[in-house]
């Protein structure tokens, strides 16, 4: 833990820095000891040849990213300097070295005509900053060394075998002697006593043939960790130069209340700061609970203080005081003992000539009526009688507890002084010396590690009450690990019962999921997976219905039935997200309210009414429309409706029957082509697996209940509300020339297509922007989940934008982009669709992508801020019909779907990509990825023959097919097409459900 500090009771290496580390794997504070590792692993070390690298803690380091050492030719070992004033160096080590680098000499402490000695051109000295690199043969003969007397001494085997500790410097015993101006003779007689000297003739033998060189690292600093607390407030406030890798944070892993009225060149680390607490610039608060109102003023310095000490420091007025809280252990007996000083105070300085508490000692005693005689024995010798020596520290009383308050009067005026002087002289007081031996790191890192979760606790409540795009999982990720996990868990519970919103309920379920999956560390399966298990199936029942917070509370009591084993844990996190799942879908069910439906003439019995609609190309901002991100984020999407071969792919037609049933039938690839599924539903419970996305007819029936055509769940039966209200039932027939995961929003638009042909045929009439809506409540019922970019794209006509804002309810607001004159038939002639050959195997995309939102993992996010501003650049570059700046957003999407999900670039289609690259302005897979159809922007027109010749040459792509797309500027279309007897389907030759 390095040599004692008077700053913070574990040392110098773990003294806190505010620091955050956005990207690190898991939350934890950061300490002086990964400053420094990461300093040495990142910078210092790389490049160098192998050997042993040395370096103090006693230090702040900052190293610029590439310090570039030289290590051509090197041997021995090497010192690490960094420039520093002439100033500073009087009180500091400084290297004296020749031209060639070689060091001639160390100078500590040096007169002002020896450190100009050691000055460069621009007037700076190499200061010694604890950095030594020892190549192998040197650390090897330095090593064998522990061996021989004296220097055993310096090891636990010479203490054991009965030698007197030895205590080395490894400055000034062990690399000076490798300097070039030192002389064996200087070196030994400067060792002091007798062993020590024996200790550096051995040294000398050893190690004196090493070249010893220097390194000076340019623009590189360092502070050494001094007992002034004026210095270590200091380095905590200003922030440290562009060279350091690691950013200083005005609030460091901390939850404060107000944080408005802390005031810059503050600093707040590992604290939980409740109510008004201002605290003035220049001052630190670490690890501390603290509850307002408070007012701390500048050059303040507070640690360790738990939220029992507030009431004392209300109304106090502190300012260029150090006031800590320690814990200790006294024979056994753990104790708080609290320590107060002043921030120019000097430890060591005679008290004839020094202050405390910022005053002459002699102006101290005369305030509070302490008297030498309290603080020092009387043989203790005048010069010895220091603060460091002071008894002035309560720490146990015969019949009452302690608290700050016991300290805290020594700033009190003398008319409130009086009354404390004699409870603190009945006390039993300790001096900081005194103490030192005693603190209990144990017990301190305990607490503040107590401290961190409860802060993080807070923070889990700020991040999603406040919508932030904060990530959780790296908190989540130490609870774990330091058996935080259920009280994050219990947070999380606490949360989603009371937000009363579903979308920040839904997050903290997945939330929880990700805390069971991280407790399964690695094991137990997948994540993605069924979550349908009959004991969670109450508590699910409860979230559908609408009550969240007893929803929450069974799927927490089930939760305890699943945590003893990895497999249970994954399962439980599956089903954590089914539950999320539900959430999302009543979220995104807020859209009902655009769904506004109209009265229309009924068409005759028997008569078709049909549609067919383009299909759907994405150029730019897909994914960014998926719920929850569409709804959270915002999201920007640009779609094209296109026909593919020159006819619209994807239709359907709906007519009403004299049967009081519903045919459903899922014909070929054309409205003539034979049936391929048919299915005829005669009662409600024929519609119950509606919600079942791979159940026969399941997109149908859920648009007949989205529709209101049929009342689901109802106590009316099927028959009696299709003759009711329609006086029959009703003929369905789909299509579909596009095959299965063309990625060209094939569902979606068909799921448009039925609705409104449905609506039509129902005596009713939906516009646009009502059937877009009513897609995405369909979607939900149905349980896909999907996002409204495929309807917006195949239902609207043209080239558009479609944009939601990061709210609810959840709208999306469709915009025509205008292109120039001729530019349409420019995008025809460049445009073409190659049918990969690979089928899209999404099963579990769309899951891990929601996965990763829900988790903000910090590339989600940009990734999702990518997808919108790049949508909007795609928007401005077809409005100037520029064909390469289209094709750079094209290729840019891409990338970006690959970021969202990974694995969604087959080998084959790779390589596809690869052989167009040079004949392409951009090409990317349509929808989600992973296979179905890639279109390509082509440098020049009608490439289609050109194409085929180069993907016939390149090897590895199966059966790829090239196909012509045009925009279709019409949009689809609602024709009532009058009744054709071939068409009709007899009774007898249906399937019952």
């Amino acid at each position: 833990m390095g040599r004692d500090f008077s700053f913070d009771d574990c040392g110098r290496a773990f003294t806190c820095l505010p620091v955050e580390e956005p990207g690190a794997p898991a939350e934890a504070l950061v300490c002086n000891l990964d400053s420094l590792l990461g300093t040495m692993t990142h910078r210092l070390c790389v490049g160098s040849p192998p050997g042993v690298w040395v370096c103090s803690t006693d230090m702040l380091l900052t190293v610029p990213s590439a310090p570039e050492i030289d290590w051509d030719g090197f041997q021995g070992v090497r010192v690490i300097a960094v420039p520093g004033s002439q100033a500073y160096a009087r009180n500091h080590g400084v290297y004296l070295a020749d031209e060639q680098g070689l060091v001639r000499d160390i100078i500590y402490k040096g007169t002002e005509a020896q450190i100009q000695q050691c000055a460069g051109p621009d007037g700076t000295v190499p200061l010694v900053c604890g950095v030594v690199f020892f190549s192998s043969d040197a650390a090897e003969q330095l090593l064998a060394t522990h061996v021989v007397p004296p220097l055993d001494a310096c090891t636990y085997m010479g203490l054991d075998s009965g030698a007197p500790p030895i205590q080395l410097s490894l400055f000034f015993d062990i690399v000076l002697c490798m300097a070039g101006g030192m002389t064996e003779e200087d070196f030994v007689k400067g060792g002091g006593d007798a062993i020590v000297r024996s200790a550096r003739s051995v040294l000398w033998t050893a190690l004196r043939a090493f070249p010893l060189s220097m390194a000076c690292i340019p623009d590189a600093s360092y502070d050494y960790m001094t007992t002034s607390a004026s210095d270590h407030i200091c380095s905590l406030t200003l922030l440290p130069g562009s060279a350091s890798h690691f950013c200083f944070c005005k609030t460091a892993h901390s939850h404060v209340d107000q944080p408005w009225l802390l005031e810059d060149g503050s600093s707040v680390t590992n604290c939980l700061l409740e109510g008004a607490v201002r605290l003035a610039a220049g001052s630190v608060i670490q690890h501390c609970h603290l509850q307002g109102p408070l007012e701390i003023g500048p050059g303040c310095l507070l640690s360790g203080l738990a939220a029992g000490s507030s009431p004392a420091l209300q109304g106090c007025p502190l300012r260029d005081v150090v006031l800590q809280g320690h814990h200790v252990q006294l024979h056994g007996l753990p104790c708080r003992v609290f320590t107060l000083t002043g921030r120019l105070d000097d430890w060591q300085s005679p008290a004839d000539e020094a202050t405390y508490l910022n005053v002459p000692w002699a102006e101290f005693f005369h305030r509070t009526g302490i008297r030498e005689g309290d603080l020092w024995d009387a043989e203790m010798p005048r010069r010895s009688r220091c603060l460091l020596s002071a008894r002035l520290f309560p720490v146990l009383h015969a019949c009452e507890a302690l608290g700050l308050e016991d300290v805290l009067w020594l700033l009190a005026p003398a008319a409130v002084a009086g009354e404390r002087l004699v409870r603190w002289r009945a006390a039993w007081r300790m001096s900081w010396q005194e103490l030192l031996p005693c603190l209990d790191k144990a017990a301190e890192l305990g607490a503040r590690r107590a401290l961190f979760f409860l802060q993080g606790q807070h923070k889990v409540r700020r991040v999603l009450l406040g919508h932030q795009d904060s990530s959780l999982l790296p908190l989540t990720r130490s609870a774990i690990h330091e058996g935080y996990h259920e009280a994050v868990l219990g947070t999380l519970d606490e949360v989603a019962s009371t937000a009363g919103d579903a979308g920040i309920a839904a997050r903290a379920l997945a939330c929880i999921a990700d805390v069971l999956g991280c407790m399964a560390r690695g094991e137990g399966g997948l994540r993605s997976g069924p979550a349908a298990n009959r004991e969670w199936a109450s508590a699910f029942g409860r979230l559908e219905s609408g009550d969240i917070a007893g929803g929450v509370r069974e799927l927490a009591a089930e939760r305890q039935k699943w945590m003893s084993r990895p497999a249970l844990l994954v399962r439980a996190a599956r089903h954590y997200e089914g539950a999320e799942q539900i959430l999302v879908r009543q979220a995104v069910m807020s859209s009902c309210q655009f769904v506004t439906v109209g009265q229309a003439e009924l068409p005759p019995l028997g008569h078709w009414v049909q549609v067919v609609c383009p299909a759907r190309l994405d150029l730019s901002g897909g994914w960014s429309d998926t719920p929850p991100i569409t709804y959270e984020h915002g999201g920007a999407v640009v779609d094209m409706a296109v026909l593919v071969d020159g006819c619209r792919p994807i239709g359907a037609r709906v007519r009403r029957i004299s049967e009081p049933e519903l045919r459903l039938v899922s014909l070929g690839g054309t409205p003539q082509s034979e049936a391929a599924v048919e299915l005829v539903c005669r009662e409600l419970e024929h519609l119950q697996d509606y919600c079942q996305p791979h159940a026969p007819g399941a997109l149908l029936k859920a648009a007949f209940i989205c529709t209101q055509v049929v009342q689901f769940p109802s106590q009316k039966p099927l028959r009696a509300q299709l003759m009711e209200s329609f006086g029959g039932g009703f003929e369905v027939h789909t299509w579909s020339k596009l095959p299965h995961g063309s990625g060209l929003g094939t569902s979606s638009i068909l799921a448009g297509a039925v609705m409104a042909s449905l609506y039509r045929a129902a005596g009713k009439a939906a516009s646009t922007e009502s059937l877009i809506h009513a897609v995405l409540h369909l979607e939900q019922r149905l349980t896909t989940g999907g996002g409204w970019q495929d309807q917006v794209g195949g239902l609207v006509p043209g080239i558009k934008i479609g944009r939601s804002k990061a709210q609810l309810p959840l709208r999306v607001e469709v915009e025509k982009i205008p292109v120039p004159d001729g530019f349409t038939q420019t995008l025809n002639d460049h445009l073409l669709l190659v049918y990969t050959g690979k089928t899209r195997l999404a099963r579990n995309l769309l899951q891990d992508v929601v996965r990763n939102w829900y988790a903000r993992l910090p590339s989600a996010v940009q990734n999702a801020d990518a997808l919108v501003s790049n949508a909007e650049e795609c928007a401005q570059a077809l409005r100037q019909g520029n064909l390469p700046l289209i094709g750079k957003c094209l290729d840019r999407y891409w990338q970006q779907k690959k970021c969202m999900a990974p694995g969604c670039e087959p080998l084959a289609v790779g390589c596809m990509m690869d052989a167009l690259r040079p004949y392409v302005y951009g090409q990317c897979l349509a929808g989600a990825g992973g296979g179905g159809f890639l279109y390509v922007l082509t440098k020049g027109p009608r490439q289609k023959e050109a194409l085929q010749q180069i993907l016939t040459k390149t090897e590895g792509l199966g059966n790829f097919s090239i196909h012509s797309i045009e925009v279709d500027t019409g949009g689809f279309s609602v024709e009532v097409v009058g009744c054709d007897p071939k068409d009709g389907a007899h009774p007898s030759e249906d399937v019952a459900v």
